[in-house]
């Protein structure tokens, strides 16, 4: 009997720490649990910091999805702002085959959608703001209209309006993304416009709204006193709010489930339908001026606000712990023995962090870079693998599998959340079963620290090989690859001094090329860089025990420390052995030859090394002179 196959679906989502993503994320995940299947979240945080640079790193998490891996995806791209990067993800789910849900969008019918009616429930509040409490001038705070979901309630409002023959002013109509800080944003926009105080802010949205209503305080006014406000999605804060907000109840929870039936549905074979509405309600609350009784038990509330403020409090702790940790790191090796540590307090049953191969290459930055290059290397490695306490490394692994490992169990929620800088992809990191992801509002800051410290140890590893580099140059004649004046003179001194301390005999030899005009002038300047080499490479090979350089131009010096008086004889020996040997090999026109002078001395703390290397100096001019007198006589 062959094994069950282990069901594995893909989310595609942004936000995940917003209340609304909350809620069909706690669907999804509560159908996996009890039918024991993997649900595998890739988010990102797009959207937020309003900086494009940033959303493109942020939107390559998307780019790691490989849906051929997959038996089915949900598809939250009604979180997600951008529509480029929508239409890409829809595409390659639609190349891919695998069934897909989408939630209030009717765009894509190729697709299972589930939804409510967003124009009737949104009329509802409006009409109910008009005729109830008779507002005559109403702000709107929208949505991203590329949101299909924030077009229908849009529309919805204007229709209203239209209806009771109230004028809009376009100058009145705010447009956000969803995102919580744009009620804010909307209200310190309005006040700066200087307008006159609406009768309402309608917001598409219970974030926004929520927002909205405290910048509206903070600047002074008292809702419902003075204006009116109304959200959308009648989400846990919203109906906790005071005031309470007048919204629409829609039931996100089991959106959330019903989609993960709906794949499960699909791979049993079931055809369920393509479209599936769900009931939803307003609700008229404080907000707008209404009483209501409250539906929710205040002990169970203030419970939940001491716990999450405590959870707050220590994550705060535990990432100023941590990025303090990470700030003292300077190697990846010490990276992951800080991040070690805290991993167990993310509470999860495995962490994996998975970096691209080229993470810590140099880069320059293309501002002009489409998202779409914004890929993955095709190979990653993973420098940690937490689980249950024990740590492992791979080495490589293909991006395509996207996990480090092979998947061998079920029941598991993983979420995949990106490691950037700015637009420069650096890799990604997965936790495995652990809620830090979704009701941790320090994720995203505990992702942005780890990505920082990741670009810091990169610099440092370029700096570091920089300076290297910088030293190595100060000290290596670049043609002869061997010590220059200012190296020879930094070590040779300091060898120097030791054997001064001792009485020891050191040799310097001074050695000076013949003939390196008339290669040059005949034959060229680089056949004279050839020669030059060709000599250093002879004084190297015989440079044993000591220190040997390019003192400047065709001259060359050698430290030798700890010697007799025979030593003299004995380099020469071998230097015009090495240096025959290398004119056979190299059979050039012309022929290698240096002069040499040598001075052997007892190192003293009253005698220099300098005053050692003029000593050998004018002895090498000695014996070039007698060998230029030789040749002159012997009438060359």
């Amino acid at each position: 009997m062959s094994e069950k196959k282990i069901i594995h679906i893909a989310v595609v989502a942004a936000g995940i720490d917003e209340e609304y993503q909350n809620n069909i994320i706690g669907g999804i995940n509560s159908y996996a649990y009890k039918h024991n299947i993997n649900v595998s979240y890739f988010a990102a945080y797009g959207g937020m910091l309003k900086s494009k640079r940033f959303d493109i790193g942020e939107y390559s998490i998307y780019n790691l999805v490989n849906f051929n891996e997959f038996d089915g995806t949900i598809l939250m791209t009604n979180t997600i702002c951008d529509p480029e990067i929508k239409e890409r993800i829809i595409k390659r789910v639609e190349k891919s085959g695998i069934p897909a849900v989408v939630f209030d969008c009717g765009d894509y019918p190729q697709l299972y959608n589930i939804g409510i009616d967003n124009v009737s429930a949104m009329s509802d509040i409006v009409n109910h703001v008009i005729e109830k409490h008779g507002a005559k001038v109403i702000n709107f705070i929208s949505g991203p209209l590329s949101n299909p979901e924030a077009t229908d309630r849009y529309n919805a409002f204007l229709d209203v309006m239209e209806k009771h023959n109230i004028p809009v002013d376009n100058k009145r109509i705010f447009f956000g993304e969803f995102r919580s800080q744009d009620g804010r944003q909307a209200i310190e926009e309005f006040i700066e416009s200087g307008m006159s105080l609406p009768d309402a802010f309608i917001c598409a949205n219970d974030a926004m709204a929520l927002t909205a209503i405290s910048a509206l305080e903070k600047a002074g006014y008292k809702v419902p006193d003075d204006v009116i406000v109304t959200g959308f999605d009648y989400i846990y804060n919203a109906r906790n709010f005071s005031p309470a907000l007048t919204s629409v109840k829609r039931p996100l929870y089991d959106m959330g489930y019903k989609s993960a039936e709906i794949i499960m549905d699909i791979i049993d074979g079931k055809n369920p339908p393509k479209n599936i509405q769900l009931d939803s309600s307003s609700v008229f609350s404080e907000s707008c001026g209404c009483k209501t009784e409250s539906e929710n038990d205040y002990r169970e509330y203030k419970k939940r606000t001491y716990n999450l403020l405590e959870n707050i409090n220590s994550g705060i702790r535990m990432l100023n712990r941590f990025t303090a940790g990470l700030a003292e790191t300077e190697e990846i090796s010490e990276m992951m023995d800080v991040m070690n540590k805290f991993i167990e307090e993310l509470e999860c049953d495995k962490f994996c962090l998975c970096l691209t191969e080229d993470w810590q290459d140099s880069f320059t930055v293309d501002a002009s870079l489409p998202e779409a290059e914004c890929n993955y290397e095709r190979y990653m490695t993973s420098p940690i693998i937490w689980e249950k306490g024990e740590r492992r490394t791979c080495k490589y692994f293909p991006s395509r599998k996207m996990f480090p490992e092979p998947v061998e169990t079920s029941g598991n929620i993983n979420y995949f959340l990106p490691l950037h800088f700015r637009e420069r992809c650096l890799g990604y990191y997965i936790i495995t079963n652990s809620d830090f992801p979704v009701y941790s509002l320090l994720c995203h800051n505990l992702t942005m620290n780890l990505s920082n410290s990741l670009e810091n140890v990169r610099k440092l590893v370029h700096i570091n090989r920089t300076m290297d580099e910088l030293n190595r140059l100060y000290v290596i004649d670049p043609l002869c690859n061997i010590y220059n004046r200012n190296g020879f003179i930094n070590l040779a001194d300091a060898k120097f001094r030791e054997c001064a301390e001792e009485n020891k005999k050191v040799m310097l030899t001074f050695i000076d090329m013949d003939g390196l005009k008339f290669i040059n002038d005949n034959y060229g300047h680089n056949e004279g860089d050839f020669a030059i080499q060709r000599l250093a490479s002879v004084i190297q090979e015989c440079c044993i025990n000591g220190i040997c350089a390019r003192f400047g131009g065709d001259e060359f010096v050698v430290f030798n420390f700890d010697v007799t008086e025979n030593e003299v004889e004995t380099f020469k020996r071998r230097f015009n052995a090495k240096i025959e040997s290398m004119n056979a090999i190299i059979k050039k026109p012309y022929t290698l030859s240096a002069s040499i002078g040598s001075v052997v001395a007892v190192a003293k703390d009253s005698t220099t090394l300098y005053s050692i290397i003029q000593q050998a100096d004018e002895k090498m001019y000695e014996v070039k002179k007698q060998r230029k007198n030789s040749r002159t006589a012997c009438g060359k």
